[in-house]
């Protein structure tokens, strides 16, 4: 499979560096620096481009690549309040995106052992709950793209919370903090807490290597589907 590239920091090469272990092939490199790239022929011609790359820049590599005629797997996050209805109506009449905010396979399983403690937590009110998401200093929003979807999780299966809010403790509110600290590739929690007891889920990464081999996965997945796809299409949860 020939894959392109756009963002080109540590996950980029740690995609590479995957992506050439599992036999593709690289064809092209987007950063920064050389954005007439999304032009030329070599980018083109890949079947799949992963774009990992800021919540200001991404929509604006999906379109690129659409008009080169590539498919894209992003993991970029923070463009959805602005653009989602415009990549749904995208994807609807022939582009693909494979978007996730987390790509890792252990948090693909979290996400659906979230959602079914959800539906559990529905009948018993006694219990609040409430969200803690832990990064590296570096990222750039709050709350992560992955908190948030665990966050709308919740509140789709849990008739008591109307919305998510960070830093914000109203009934009707399921409460995100965010913690920002050294290089810590990513920690969520999510707390039940009664008068009686206290039920936690965690997620925690040991690195980014998971989140790059998610998404070389979806490229591969990619390439053969189209549409707007997501980890539930992938791993069939």
């Amino acid at each position: 499979m020939k894959i392109a590239l756009i963002g080109y920091g540590k996950m980029g090469r740690m995609i590479e560096e995957i992506a050439l272990s599992r036999g593709h092939e690289i064809v092209s490199i987007i950063d920064i620096d050389n954005q007439e790239e999304f032009e030329s022929e070599a980018f083109a011609s890949a079947d799949v481009a992963i774009e990992f790359t800021t919540p200001w820049t991404a929509y604006d590599n999906y379109l690129k690549a659409w008009k080169a005629g590539v498919k894209v797997v992003s993991g970029s996050t923070g463009w959805m309040k602005d653009h989602e209805a415009e990549v749904r109506k995208a994807c609807a009449e022939g582009k693909t995106l494979f978007w996730a905010s987390n790509f890792s396979v252990g948090v693909a399983i979290f996400s659906a052992v979230n959602s079914y403690l959800a539906k559990i937590m529905n009948q018993f009110d006694q219990y609040d709950v409430n969200m803690v998401e832990t990064h590296h200093v570096h990222k750039l929003d709050a709350p992560s793209g992955t908190a948030i979807t665990l966050a709308e999780q919740i509140v789709a299966n849990l008739d008591r919370k109307e919305r998510w809010g960070l830093h914000e403790t109203k009934p009707g509110v399921l409460r995100i903090d965010d913690i920002r600290q050294k290089e810590v590739p990513g920690i969520h929690t999510i707390t039940y807490d009664s008068p009686e007891d206290m039920i936690t889920i965690t997620h925690d990464a040991h690195g980014r290597r998971g989140f790059a081999m998610g998404a070389v996965l979806a490229a591969e997945y990619t390439a053969q589907h189209t549409g707007l796809l997501t980890m539930k299409d992938l791993f069939k949860f």
